[in-house]
């Protein structure tokens, strides 16, 4: 049995192009691959963090490294959660620049109330060694 001359070749693409260009699919992954190498650097350690956070196999996750392909949106979600600085890229891809400024303000206010916590520990300690007697 043969092929039919119509039908034996596979179309080009996907199935998922949705008006977008090959480059674009190409550009959010680069982006999204340099936003992982910056967070995580490129050994392979980075690699089994975020194969651990996603669920994802070393084998795709070093293929996010690479840039030769995306996450899914649902690793996305998860590498979002965990990395400000995939965050950071996906906002800009998104033109969402705006968001980031509020992003930074937040990280900043919680490292000031961790630096108050920490100035409150050690002026606390300070005073109960103040108080304890010598012998």
């Amino acid at each position: 049995m043969s092929f039919p001359k119509k039908g034996k070749f596979f179309p080009a693409g996907n199935g998922h192009d949705h008006g977008y260009s090959d480059q674009g699919r190409t550009c959010f992954a680069d982006e999204i691959a340099a936003a992982l190498r910056r967070s995580l650097g490129p050994t392979g350690a980075g690699v089994k963090t975020v194969a651990g956070w996603t669920g994802a196999n070393e084998k795709t996750v070093k293929n996010w490294f690479a840039g030769r392909y995306g996450p899914s949106g649902e690793h996305l979600a998860v590498l979002v959660r965990h990395s400000d600085e995939v965050l950071n890229a996906f906002l800009v891809m998104a033109g969402r620049q705006d968001l980031m400024a509020a992003t930074k303000l937040a990280a900043a206010e919680q490292a000031i109330m961790d630096l108050l916590i920490a100035v409150r520990g050690l002026t606390e300690n300070e005073n109960v060694s103040r108080q304890s007697p010598d012998f």
